[in-house]
């Protein structure tokens, strides 16, 4: 991927309302792949005191996204399986790595992994449909 394109990606996550709100940034973008990393804050915890599986799924799901829709054309998610195996110490930095295993014209697969300065935090195997359509703000790259 050229620097002019990756340069799109870092700017469309840095201005993504929600990834602002879930303090997820993009580390590295190539095509098929994708690493961010967010840190664990209070506002994720659960009701038990420790990370809640919809902040640790939402930094899944960015890395996932910005991956799956590297090519060119969107991709949209048609299935997601996560496997949480152990929750993250608070203020940890949670990276994300999203990686495609396999691509049709019409679907590709992808294995995400979820680490902080511990180890492996969460799993996931994920599906995308890929549309007909360009992605809209690479037109121009």
């Amino acid at each position: 991927m050229d620097r002019k394109k990756k340069a799109v990606y870092f700017k469309k996550v840095e201005e993504e309302p929600f990834a602002r709100h879930m303090g997820i940034k993009l580390v590295d973008v190539d095509e098929g792949y994708a690493v961010c990393e967010m840190r664990y804050t209070d506002e994720m915890d659960n009701l038990y005191r420790n990370a809640h599986g919809g902040a640790i799924f939402s930094l899944i799901d960015e890395a996932f996204e910005i991956s799956s829709n590297s090519h060119d054309r969107i991709a949209v998610a048609l299935n997601m399986n996560v496997t949480y195996m152990k929750p993250p110490k608070k203020g940890s930095l949670l990276k994300a790595e999203s990686k495609e295993i396999m691509r049709t014209r019409r679907t590709a697969s992808y294995n995400i992994a979820v680490k902080d300065e511990e180890g492996l935090v969460a799993t996931c195997q994920a599906l995308v449909y890929i549309k007909d359509q360009e992605i809209p703000f690479l037109k121009d790259t």
